[in-house]
């Protein structure tokens, strides 16, 4: 069993979560998980359902690519598991095959069970899991999910209507529209806690306030007069007050809270004495409408959001506030094992819990660390990441196993966005770029970057010079793992300087400047002015303000 280290700092992982659940999570640790698995749920049927009888393409997720595929890694994660697992789950994942084939889908599901029952070890016996799918998928990991956790320990099937769907466009011509993605919510054991959440925001809750509570006092406060008269008969309740007869059975409250609520403009009136007095209901000190499991009032991030960093997967940040709230106190453990631009861990840090995130890609790692700095600055709580390379000989070993991996790390480490999201067909020669300002102008000025895992020669360095002038760039870097020649050096050194017009000549930068990872290491980093960076989409600047455990407020700069 994995044992809880003596102390904790947030963790941000990079890595397969498969492995780093088995080897790096403690037992029985986390209080709260929500998963987001990648899923190509826009493929065709024949796609996802297709059986696929070559071994050639392994079942893997890397940045962007939302899909699993039956292969040989598959086929032997299979065999694992029902190995390991005899009974309910073995028989379940033979049936399944039965019925899908080596489909994608059942590739998907394959890779899912391991990664599950894993989740389920990790979460403490009070613990709950958010399974965030589409309908797609959702029907196989119910049955899936029951088997792992109980069916006695499911408690919603959740329904997200995250899109309007007004548009004809937004479906196919032989079928209605959807709108809507799946959240199952289960618990490890009943005594798993849960907050009731209220929403104030929804049609339904505001129908109610404006049907219900029709009367306006003098303060300009809404109100619905409500009975004070007793249900049963109660002779020590029975008194007049102010003129005003008492009921037959009495009052619902003595004469002193009778004057206290009257002190406190709680009562109302009726002009004619043979009325009854009644209690004003405030509006405003309701505290909404308790959530159901359809969540309408959630919508999915839009083009002009200010938290929207371009993320073709990303949730919003309101969707995981009310799930953190609902299933988690302060202080407490949540997970996030596909935490891709890391809303989940945003969340949880500014509502004071600590946290896991997990990630596959070092595209989305270094997103999350920008993400982090942006939102919260000086007020960032410490943590680690951990599965990077920290020296040269592990940079060397994530270039040798995996070029694109190596070259998005490289890439974070001089604050660049990656040229192209996808695994790159033609060179353009651009790997990455970085945007700043450093003048009153209002145009930002582009520095594209290079990074190169092998052999390098002085031919690159001309090559970065042209393009440099083609994309009318202010800056090139050259990242690399093998140290430059002096032809290199002296080559870049004929590109001569760039002066912004309006700063100090301290900072005039080289227009062509070579950086190896190992200096890149030691704290070395790109010259150019700094005044403004706008590489990455910068969230939204966030302060924590202490306050109430279910009733923290953040405000944006």
């Amino acid at each position: 069993m994995k044992v809880a280290p003596p102390s904790w700092n947030n963790k941000l992982y990079f890595g397969d979560n498969l492995t780093i659940l088995r080897e790096h999570v403690p037992d029985e640790s986390v209080d709260l998980i929500y998963l987001d698995p990648p899923f190509n749920s826009q493929a065709t049927y024949n796609v996802l359902f297709g059986e696929k009888n070559g071994t050639k393409s392994q079942a893997q997720i890397t940045a962007f690519e939302d899909t699993w595929e039956w292969g040989s890694e598959a086929e032997a994660t299979l065999h694992d598991v029902i190995l390991d697992r005899p009974g309910r789950l073995a028989d379940f994942l033979q049936a399944l095959k039965g019925v899908l084939k080596t489909s994608n889908m059942m590739a998907y599901l394959v890779m899912m069970t391991p990664r599950l029952l894993e989740l389920h070890s990790v979460l403490k016996s009070t613990g709950s899991l958010y399974l965030h799918c589409d309908p797609t998928a959702s029907h196989y990991l119910k049955l899936l999910m029951d088997i792992i956790f109980d069916p006695r320990n499911f408690r919603n099937e959740i329904t997200w209507k995250r899109r309007v769907g007004m548009s004809s466009a937004v479906h196919d011509s032989n079928r209605f529209g959807v709108c809507t993605d799946i959240l199952l919510f289960y618990a490890k054991s009943i005594d798993a806690p849960f907050n009731v959440q209220y929403n104030k925001n929804s049609a339904d809750y505001q129908d109610y306030i404006r049907t219900r509570f029709t009367m306006v006092d003098d303060s300009g406060r809404r109100f619905q007069a409500t009975s004070l008269v007793n249900p049963a008969y109660r002779p020590n309740l029975i008194y007049e007050y102010k003129g005003y007869r008492s009921p037959p059975n009495g009052w619902m409250i003595t004469k002193e809270k009778m004057e206290q609520w009257d002190r406190e403009g709680r009562l109302y009136f009726p002009r004619d004495k043979e009325g009854r007095i009644r209690r004003k209901s405030f509006a405003d000190e309701l505290k909404g409408m308790p959530v159901q499991n359809l969540w309408s009032d959630i919508a999915e991030i839009n083009s002009q959001a200010k938290e929207r960093l371009g993320y073709p997967t990303q949730k919003p940040e309101t969707l995981l506030e009310r799930i953190i709230n609902a299933s988690s106190n302060e202080g407490d453990l949540v997970l996030d094992p596909f935490c891709g631009c890391g809303t989940t861990i945003n969340v949880a840090e500014r509502l004071h819990r600590r946290w896991i995130g997990v990630d596959i890609t070092h595209l989305a790692i270094a997103l999350i660390k920008n993400r982090l700095q942006d939102t919260f600055g000086p007020e960032l709580s410490p943590y680690e990441v951990i599965g990077d390379p920290k020296d040269l000989t592990s940079a060397k070993a994530l270039a040798e196993q995996d070029k694109y991996q190596f070259e998005w790390w490289a890439l974070s480490l001089v604050d660049a966005r990656p040229a192209q999201d996808k695994k790159k067909g033609a060179d353009s020669g651009i790997d990455g770029y970085i945007n700043f300002f450093d003048d009153g102008s209002g145009k930002a000025k582009k520095i594209v970057v290079q990074v190169k895992g092998g052999h390098i020669t002085v031919s690159q360095i001309r090559d970065l010079k042209a393009v440099v002038d083609r994309e009318k760039a202010v800056i090139g870097a050259f990242v690399t793992l093998e140290p430059p020649t002096k032809p290199m050096k002296d080559e870049a050194l004929t590109a001569g300087y760039y002066s912004p017009e309006h700063l100090a000549k301290q900072h005039t930068a080289p227009k062509i400047q070579i950086l190896t990872i190992a200096e890149l290491l030691s704290g070395a980093q790109l010259r150019y002015p700094r005044m403004l960076v706008t590489t990455h989409k910068q969230a939204p600047r966030k302060y924590k303000e202490r306050g109430p455990k279910q009733g923290d407020l953040y405000r944006d700069k």
